[in-house]
This record gives structure tokens, C-alpha cells and sequence, in this order.
């Protein structure tokens, strides 16, 4: 039988085992917390859907599903990890922001401080060394 976890690779390519590890803890809180979330509230839907808001829980329930592969190849999930950095940053330079700067902030203040905290840990926990060389290289043609 294997091992679970695919590390040996990967910190022979830099990334410290302690990084991985803290990427499968953010791997396991999105799937927790936003799938729990999420798959209540389709479960628990009464009525029709509006659009947008079906599109968005779906989208969510995927998505948080699909952090449980990252628990045994973290470095092959970290696009995961970047959409989920990408959206929040631009979450809050297009609702937060405004929201803030026309003194109507009460209603988005939660989820300003849940996608600043994201982001935060994002920043400290996606291996952007290996990130840049792996999906943002340019190979000379």
C-alpha cells in the first residue's frame, strides 16, 4: 500500500514539508466552512433559484468540494488556492471598498473581515516561489 500523501516530490522541488502541511489545513477549513455553507443552503432552498445566486451556491458547493484533492497533492491544487486569493482581492476592491468609502459598510463588515483574513492566509501559506516558477513561467520558445 502507498502512502497517502504525495510530499517526497514536492520538497525536492523547495517546498518545505511544513508548508504542505498548512496548505491541507486551509485545504480542510474551505472545505468545511464554505462547503457547509454552501450545500446547506442548497439543501435547505425553498422556492426557485435566482440566477445569480444559484450560480454563485453551486459554484461554492463545487468548489469546496473540490478542496478535498488537496489534501494528498497540495501543490497540483494550489490554482484552488489562487482563484480563491483572486476573487476575494477583487470581492474586495469592488464591494468592500465602495461599500466602505459610502459609509454603508454594515452589511458587507463580515465578510469584509472572513476574505481579509482569506487573503491573509493565503499570502502566508501559498508557496509563491514554487507558484511562479510552476504556473507563471515563460519558457523562451
Amino acid at each position: 500500500m502507498g502512502k497517502f500523501f504525495d510530499d517526497d516530490k514536492a520538497i525536492l522541488a523547495g517546498v518545505p514539508n511544513y508548508r504542505l502541511y498548512l496548505m491541507r489545513i486551509l485545504f480542510v477549513l474551505t472545505f468545511v466552512f464554505l462547503g457547509r455553507d454552501a450545500w446547506t443552503e442548497i439543501f435547505t432552498h425553498h422556492g426557485q433559484w435566482q440566477p445569480l445566486d444559484g450560480v454563485a451556491y453551486s459554484f461554492w458547493a463545487a468548489y469546496s468540494t473540490l478542496m478535498i484533492f488537496g489534501l494528498r497533492q497540495p501543490l497540483k491544487m494550489i490554482p484552488l488556492l489562487l482563484l480563491q486569493f483572486f476573487y476575494k482581492i477583487i470581492w474586495l476592491i469592488i464591494v468592500a471598498i465602495p461599500s466602505y468609502r459610502s459609509s454603508n459598510f454594515d452589511p458587507v463588515e463580515e465578510l469584509t473581515i472572513i476574505f481579509i483574513v482569506g487573503v491573509v492566509l493565503d499570502i502566508l501559506i501559498i508557496p509563491w516561489k514554487y507558484t511562479f516558477r510552476h504556473y507563471f513561467a515563460v519558457e523562451s520558445l
